[in-house]
């Protein structure tokens, strides 16, 4: 298993994988790398190494999650990170794969009945995504960052457990859609458009998982260990 460290230069990264592009950018670091490092990177943009290089290595290899070491970071470099990743799905990932669903269904000459019904379902699915994120962005996030701050339990509050029952499962769904054109999609299509449309479903579907897999196994758990700190010494 590679995983990169401080001393590597940032080039190696995108070279190794050019999936991790969208996810750099994220810590507002673009392209013209030069021969610096990714330490030398990170210190002229003022992001944290450490973070930057946990948060990349978890989205390069599938095994590696470094749980102890991400739960010792700040859950607001958390939240700076995942509400950054929320405004790449809205800005981009979500009009980038409707603009494909649309060239495939403006490519079918006949009927299309198949791709009608994926249309509608893609619609739905987008809509509870974004109700998902904006949940997390409106409520959750400012919770915990108002729990970090006042290291109270406010009366009537909803704990984090009970913020995450109302979340929908986007994941799960994300892999119907795409089931659903695999298997059951008739032909008609452009095959080209479809075979990118699909693609660009794969990828968001594994950008997903690993952004999910951060918030569910770290920033949650921290959450519902200054919970149960905070209602300790409440009643000491």
């Amino acid at each position: 298993m590679k995983l990169f460290k401080k001393e590597d230069k940032m080039s190696s990264l995108v070279t190794a994988n050019s999936n991790l592009l969208p996810v750099i950018n994220r810590f507002g670091i673009r392209l013209g790398f030069k021969e610096k490092t990714i330490g030398e990177i990170c210190h002229e943009q003022d992001v944290n190494p450490d973070f930057f290089l946990a948060i990349v290595n978890t989205y390069t290899e599938e095994n590696y999650f470094p749980e102890k070491e991400l739960l010792s970071f700040s859950p607001l470099l958390l939240i700076d990170y995942l509400k950054t990743t929320h405004n790449y799905y809205i800005g981009y990932v979500l009009p980038k794969i409707e603009t494909l669903l649309e060239r495939v269904i403006a490519s079918c000459k006949e009927g299309c009945t198949s791709l009608k019904m994926i249309s509608s379902f893609y619609q739905k699915y987008k809509a509870e995504l974004l109700l998902h994120l904006q949940h997390e962005d409106e409520k959750e996030f400012p919770y915990i960052v108002d729990l970090l701050k006042t290291r109270k339990l406010r009366e009537g509050q909803k704990s984090i457990a009970e913020y995450e029952t109302e979340h929908t499962d986007v994941e799960e769904k994300l892999s119907d859609l795409k089931n659903l054109l695999i298997k059951y999609v008739e032909p008609g299509y452009n095959h080209n458009d479809m075979n990118e449309f699909v693609q660009a479903l794969f990828q968001f579907e594994k950008d997903l998982y690993d952004h999910a897999r951060i918030e569910d196994a770290i920033l949650i758990k921290q959450v519902e260990m200054l919970e149960e700190e905070i209602k300790t010494n409440a009643v000491q």
